[in-house]
């Protein structure tokens, strides 16, 4: 299926243009719906179901530089908009839609692939290394790239002739003060996000079925609107209760539904020939294999839903009672956090400890703390986090170089300063959407490859919008895991929503880690961060070899992280190489 792009004011010719938009190119692919009157113009792009109407609707806004007014309808899409004085371009919420930008001699050029912005593509290798040590989250206006810098998610790039690019706000939460008064929105969003989407596929749809929540919910939304071939991937790691929960949501909902049965051959981090690399490294990379066994039967449908996301808005990580207690509310957030250990059989004491110091530390306390780690020495690989902190130093951290160290340091520092949401719950929950975000951006050249349209319902703007309306203490459920969903599609199965367990592929990435241990040590120790000399590929080498033996699981997501990087970094030098000849 062709990539769907845009550009404005960058060198490239290539594509076609948008009328009443000068100077801006499109992909032959590109669905664009358009509206324009006298100066003021509004063209959307991408996976919309707005009418013409609407966006004629819109045109008011437009003038009056309501930018946000503009991202309110279903489906995932890019906003180009100009009322004669400025020029405003816009993803989506989460990321999926992504908007690069740099700057030129004559203005700020941006496209919606960074490869489209004349510049050479060349890594950041200190950002990557950050990101590996302390996550992605700390810096959401950069790039993988230098001079490359990205429009975050949650916000739009407003350009006018002779002035820097300054960006604008499009949140445009109502929050609610709780669960119920939030429930029944979501779920109109949720359901239209689905439903808008396969009754206009015009045929039978895909969908993935994990058995989790998220999936189930979606494919049983789906199913009441039209055909659906859902496919799950089960192999002698699957949980069996993931496998059972896939099977009874297939008999509910009567739909066809194909079980791919993985071998050794699809386990992680094997990483075969042809597969693209993309614009960004993304863990999804490591799982080509697997993807492609189980998504064969579902290749060239209109479309594929999946329920990535689905964590995110239904649920809310520990943050919410670290908010408690920036607040003031501490006495209620002990209550909750003791209630919560509890009732897992954890000890509340190192639960509370870790909580009570992220709310004192604030966010540009907790960078600067691990930026004066990183500096004094060799950082020791910490156990699993307990609770929840702003800036956890993982096990990427041990493997840093001096050099690497301080690098990374200073862009911890630099990340103190920028302007960020200083509650905890909603520094997280943006944080965890743009995760996903570019997640999901990132498989988008796997899914073209593969012969898939991927549909993320549950990262849609309005349905990101409801969810998080509704406080994230009311979606962090103490005894029901995503009371959301619940409370916002009543029809859903009880035996489906009362389910608290989630499968996981720790299993199987342990195995590709032995499978593959020595072409990833090698990938490791040949790629641009060790040759760089920001990190140790003895120290990782190490590490590698602890957890191929299933001794150190706490290590595997960065490990997965690091390798999947190198791999990226690996593909990037020989297409640079290829252009050089």
């Amino acid at each position: 299926m062709e990539r769907e792009w845009m550009s404005g004011g960058t060198a490239a010719m290539d594509g076609l243009t948008i009328d009443g938009l000068a100077g801006i190119r499109r992909a032959p692919a590109a669905r664009v719906r358009m509206a324009v009157e006298g100066p003021v113009a509004l063209a959307v792009v991408g996976d919309c179901p707005a009418a013409d109407q609407d966006l004629r609707a819109a045109l008011p806004a437009v003038r009056a530089g309501r930018w946000d007014e503009l991202t309110r309808w279903p489906g995932s899409y890019w906003v180009v908009a100009d009322d004669g004085r400025h020029r405003f371009v816009c993803g989506d919420l989460a990321g999926i839609r992504a908007v690069y930008y740099t700057r030129g001699e004559e203005g700020t050029p941006w496209a919606t692939e960074p490869g489209l912005l004349g510049r050479p593509l060349v890594a950041d290798l200190p950002w990557l290394a950050a990101r590996l040590t302390a996550g992605e989250h700390h810096w959401p206006h950069r790039s993988p790239y230098e001079q490359i810098r990205m429009v975050p998610g949650r916000f739009g790039l407003l350009l006018t002739p002779g002035a820097p690019p300054q960006l604008v706000d499009i949140t445009d939460v109502e929050s609610v003060d709780e669960l119920r008064e939030g429930a029944e929105r979501f779920g109109r969003a949720l359901t239209d996000a689905v439903q808008l989407r396969v009754r206009a596929a015009g045929g039978a749809v895909g969908a993935d079925l994990s058995g989790g929540l998220d999936s189930s919910a979606a494919v049983i939304l789906a199913a009441n609107a039209h055909a659906v071939h859902a496919v799950t991937y089960t192999d002698g790691y699957t949980s069996g209760e993931d496998m059972a929960f896939a099977a009874r949501v297939a008999e509910h909902t009567g739909i066809a539904h194909t079980v791919a049965m993985g071998t050794d051959e699809q386990l992680p981090f094997g990483f075969p020939a042809g597969q693209p690399t993309g614009t960004e490294p993304v863990l999804e990379a490591a799982m080509y294999a697997m993807d492609t066994a189980y998504l064969r039967p579902v290749r060239g449908l209109p479309l594929h839903l999946t329920g990535h996301g689905g964590d995110i808005v239904l649920d809310a990580s520990s943050s919410c009672w670290v908010r408690l207690l920036q607040d003031g509310r501490r006495r209620e957030a002990h209550r909750q956090v003791v209630a919560f250990a509890r009732l897992r059989n954890t000890a509340p004491g190192p639960y509370w400890k870790a909580l009570k110091q992220a709310a004192d530390l604030g966010r540009s306390g907790s960078l600067e703390r691990a930026a004066e780690a990183l500096e004094r020495g060799p950082i020791t690989p910490e156990a699993a986090v307990v609770g929840w902190s702003w800036c956890h130093l993982g096990a990427g951290a041990s493997w840093l170089t001096a050099e690497g160290r301080h690098e990374v340091a200073a862009l911890l520092r630099q990340a103190a300063r920028d302007q960020q949401p200083e509650p905890a719950d909603e520094f997280d929950q943006w944080a965890a959407l743009r995760s996903v975000g570019a997640s999901a951006r990132g498989w988008a050249p796997s899914a073209e490859a593969l012969g898939i349209h991927p549909v993320y319902p549950y990262l849609d703007n309005q349905v990101v919008r409801a969810a998080f309306a509704v406080p994230a203490l009311a979606r962090r459920g103490l005894i029901a895991y995503k009371p959301l969903l619940r409370a916002a599609l009543p029809q859903l199965p009880n035996w489906l929503t009362s389910r608290r367990s989630k499968g996981s592929f720790t299993a199987q990435r342990i195995a590709g880690l032995a499978r593959y241990q020595d072409r990833l040590e090698e990938l490791i120790a040949s790629s641009p961060l060790a040759a760089g000399g920001l990190i140790d590929p003895t120290a990782v080498r190490a590490a590698l070899a602890q957890a191929a033996r299933g001794q150190n699981a706490t290590m595997i997501a960065d490990l997965h992280q690091l390798i999947v990087t190198c791999w990226w970094l690996t593909g990037q030098t020989t297409r640079r190489k290829v252009a050089a000849c």
